[in-house]
């Protein structure tokens, strides 16, 4: 225990700083940063060592197989990939049509029915049996099912003289599909803010719908914000399954490739196209669930 006129390590270093002046750290603290500096480097070093050995042993494994080179002319073959790459991306441009309508729409559609899940009041009863009958339907379906029911079912209802294209079906059965998902997430997040707010809100004299588009939606979004991407990563590649209704996307390309060569690789050219597209959103997703738990944190971990 020190007396009160004694001073700790630093503590000149500190009181002799002018006002507005950097602190200089003390000793102690250029020692945990050298330490720190060195375990950091210890780390990077054995995690490159270890994946780069597990990568060796799973590549001797997979060529040390007996059916390896079957298996790599049919699902890796260069040429065929590169022959089939034109099609293959052309579908992916159309994947990519239908994943920027389909999340605009699913975008205002599950923030109305999440809103309409949250009214209060027996006269809004039967909107919020219908809205949580709703997201307990599309929840329950199977996306593939919805798909066929709205592609083959709708044209039959005879609303338009022809047809709609199976890109425009599909982008219906994603948005349908979808919301209900994206609406429980919102609904989550209208709830998870404090009552006070809305109290504040309305004794400043703003209304119901005032309260909840300036105060409780903003809040509400920036908590589920992480949940909301990870979502837009899953539709990214479900968006894939409109081939079934028969749109050439990249799917139903790399299908008509294979039925041409007899060949898998324009699969795997189409599955890579996938993952490369999902690939920014993820890390994104990542990188800001992690700065959203680094702010949550700060200050709280000594």
């Amino acid at each position: 225990m020190t007396s009160p006129g004694s001073a700790s390590p630093g503590s000149a270093d500190a009181s002799s700083a002018r006002p507005g002046e950097p602190v200089a750290p003390s000793p102690i603290e250029l020692e945990r940063r050298a330490v720190r500096r060195r375990q950091t480097t210890r780390s990077v070093l054995v995690a490159g060592v270890s994946t780069l050995a597990f990568a060796a042993l799973a590549w001797f494994t997979l060529l040390s197989t007996p059916g390896w080179s079957r298996v790599q002319g049919t699902f890796f073959d260069p040429a065929v990939a590169i022959e089939a790459w034109p099609r293959v991306f052309q579908g992916l441009l159309l994947n990519l049509t239908v994943l920027l309508f389909a999340a605009a729409g699913v975008l205002v559609l599950s923030i109305v029915i999440a809103t309409l899940r949250t009214l209060r009041g027996p006269v809004f009863f039967p909107v919020r049996i219908v809205a949580a009958a709703y997201t307990d339907v599309f929840r329950g379906l199977p996306l593939i099912i919805v798909l066929y029911l709205v592609g083959f079912g709708v044209p039959g209802l005879g609303f338009t003289a022809e047809r709609p294209p199976a890109a425009v079906l599909g982008t219906i059965a994603l948005i349908l599909t979808y919301s209900a998902y994206v609406a429980e997430v919102f609904r989550a997040g209208i709830e998870a803010v404090h009552p006070s707010q809305r109290l504040a809100a309305r004794s400043l004299g703003l209304s119901h719908a005032q309260t909840l588009r300036l105060v409780v939606l903003p809040q509400a979004v920036r908590k589920v914000t992480p949940a909301l991407m990870n979502d837009f990563v899953a539709m990214q590649k479900d968006v894939g399954l409109i081939s079934v209704l028969g749109a050439v996307d990249a799917v139903r390309a790399a299908q008509i490739e294979t039925a041409a060569s007899f060949n898998f690789t324009p699969y795997v050219l189409a599955g890579l196209l996938f993952v490369l597209l999902a690939l920014p959103m993820i890390r994104l997703t990542d990188w800001y669930s992690a700065r959203m738990r680094t702010r949550e944190q700060a200050g709280a971990i000594v």
